[in-house]
């Protein structure tokens, strides 16, 4: 009996290890190089990576040990965080420069910010607001993972004017496989572990459409995210890198053989790493980049540029149309690539790799995908990514709906206001003498409480029940955020809607438009009905300071507009 169980046992495991090494995602093709001469020059790495300083597995030394072993040259960093912390400076650890970014949590998903100068406050609250802080220090921003299959981390602010979007986000790709399709992948990661990676890979259409969408109306730069942790937990929990239970998978090295951006410099990395990460981030921010899947085949090359009346401009670049545009590709492909063009987000025309030439004449947003046979995904996912080349335009901003203008304006200093606080924080208010449209706001932040707060509060709001926005002067003894909110109460139930604003030690005019305003905590895009505001708040709490944080803030010639 004993012996007739081992030979089923082992005959299961034989058909098992036949069926495994039947389905095995094929080996990566190795290429040739192709880079193109006197330049660019075109440096790989990864970018979206965590550290143990948040929620991945191994140290700044370790990573970039594994992008060494990978063939990358830069890696950034983008552990959680909210600005505020001063991160590392950028450094080379081996043969790998690494820069250090930061992820930020928004009420509507997350939000990684680049080269940017410390924060004076905690970033965080409404995606609208991050953006606009990023921005302001600076920094290059990029909408990590916005369209991933978890809510809590999905993208929701598109009118915000964000740098750029990960077209692909590792993460994402997973999370939205059945349970049946992740257990062959079990049993090939151990032999062919990046091939695995990206087996489990789909081309995200919806989030490349809007990209598309995005980039008609103004430069957005599209990136790979390896959202890399080295962690992948077995509690259940939906998120897995919350487990305290845990393997060390996919590695970071088999996530850097996955997929790398190839980013184009003006001349070689210097070994100089606060020069070497300015240029990298320079060229990322100006578009200067495109995406390879390394797994399928690689190292990648792809050169691309745009000719109209004699200027030539290469991806990310801006390209006056002179009546006719050429564009060229070129890729280092093996047999079967094809390369596809790609014009305000419809195909123009493909051609089999190695190149591509197209001569139009319409101005438009130009990119390529270059597309290799057996390539994973239903639908198969594109082997190279390019960025866009904007030829004609002019660019700008997306049209707004215009505002109707202001008829009346009633300059309105409530009669009264009140202080609303938890019981550790403080706060106090005055009126100078002679200064009778003018409030001064004093406040300090408890720190015994889980959530401090101070609120200066009036009920005097009869002329914001038929306004349109609310306008003000202010200005802060440092920067901060306060939160300009009203609370209404419909049927006996209080709700408060909010739009928080940056005010600095130089006075600024302000306006809050009433429909602008948003559920307070959550950032919902519900109306409310303005006949029901019962009251006006200034808010300052622990969205965007932290606990012990104390200012002084002032507002004058508060009114109405309709």
């Amino acid at each position: 009996m004993a012996r007739r169980i081992a030979f089923a046992a082992s005959a299961v495991a034989a058909a098992i290890a036949a069926w495994a090494a039947a389905t095995m995602p094929p080996r990566a093709v190795r290429l040739a190089g192709g880079e193109a001469a006197g330049g660019p020059f075109v440096v790989r790495g990864a970018y979206h990576v965590h550290s143990r300083a948040s929620d991945g597995t191994g140290s700044a030394t370790d990573i970039a040990a594994a992008a060494a072993r990978a063939g990358l040259r830069f890696v950034i960093l983008t552990d959680h965080g909210d600005g505020f912390r001063r991160t590392a400076p950028p450094r080379y650890i081996g043969p790998v420069l690494c820069v250090e970014g930061v992820e930020i949590s928004t009420t509507g998903g997350h939000y990684a910010a680049i080269g940017m100068a410390p924060a004076p406050y905690p970033l965080g609250g409404e995606p609208r607001d991050v953006v606009e802080d990023v921005a302001r220090l600076g920094g290059f921003g990029v909408v990590a993972h916005p369209d991933s299959p978890k809510p809590a981390l999905r993208w929701d602010e598109w009118d915000a004017p964000v740098d750029a979007i990960e077209w692909l986000n590792a993460d994402s790709e997973w999370r939205d496989e059945a349970r049946w399709r992740l257990l062959p992948a079990l049993l090939h990661y151990p032999w062919r572990p990046a091939e695995t990676v990206v087996s489990l890979f789909d081309r995200p259409e919806g989030t490349i459409r809007r990209w598309d969408r995005l980039a008609q109306a103004r430069p957005v730069v599209g990136l790979a995210g390896a959202d890399a942790h080295a962690r992948l937990g077995f509690g259940g929990k939906t998120a897995p890198y919350d487990e305290a239970c845990y393997i060390k998978a996919p590695s970071y090295e088999a996530a850097f053989r996955a997929f790398s951006l190839g980013v184009e410099l003006p001349a070689p990395l210097s070994g100089d790493a606060e020069a070497d990460a300015a240029a990298v981030v320079a060229a990322m921010r100006a578009g200067h980049v495109y995406t390879a899947i390394d797994a399928v085949a690689g190292p990648a090359f792809l050169e691309l540029t745009a000719e109209s009346g004699g200027r030539v401009a290469r991806q990310g670049d801006r390209l006056a149309f002179a009546g006719e545009v050429t564009i060229r590709a070129r890729i280092n492909g093996p047999p079967g690539s094809s390369l596809s063009l790609v014009g305000n987000g419809s195909l123009v025309t493909s051609a089999p790799g190695p190149g591509l030439t197209w001569r139009g004449s319409r101005p438009g947003v130009y990119r390529v995908e270059a597309h290799v046979p057996g390539s994973p995904g239903r639908p198969a996912l594109p082997w190279i990514v390019s960025n866009p080349i904007y030829v004609g335009g002019p660019l700008g901003p997306p049209s707004r709906p215009e505002r109707p203008p202001v008829r009346d304006r009633l300059v309105w200093p409530p009669g009264s206001w009140d202080v609303e606080k938890d019981p550790s924080s403080t706060g106090a208010l005055a009126s100078p003498a002679g200064e009778l449209l003018r409030r001064t706001f004093r406040f300090r932040l408890g720190a015994g409480q889980a959530s401090p707060f101070v609120a200066f509060v009036t009920r005097d709001v009869g002329p914001l029940r038929d306004a349109a926005q609310l306008a003000f002067r202010a200005a802060a003894s440092r920067p901060l955020r306060m939160s300009v909110q009203v609370r209404t109460v419909e049927r006996g139930v209080e709700r408060r809607w909010q739009r928080s604003v940056y005010l600095d030690t130089d006075p600024r005019d302000i306006v809050v438009p009433l429909e602008s305003m948003r559920t307070a905590g959550a950032g919902e895009r519900l109306a409310f009905d303005p006949r029901r505001i019962e009251s006006l708040l200034l808010v300052f709490d622990t969205v965007n300071a932290r606990a012990g944080d104390g200012g002084v803030a002032w507002i004058e010639g508060l009114r109405t507009e309709r």
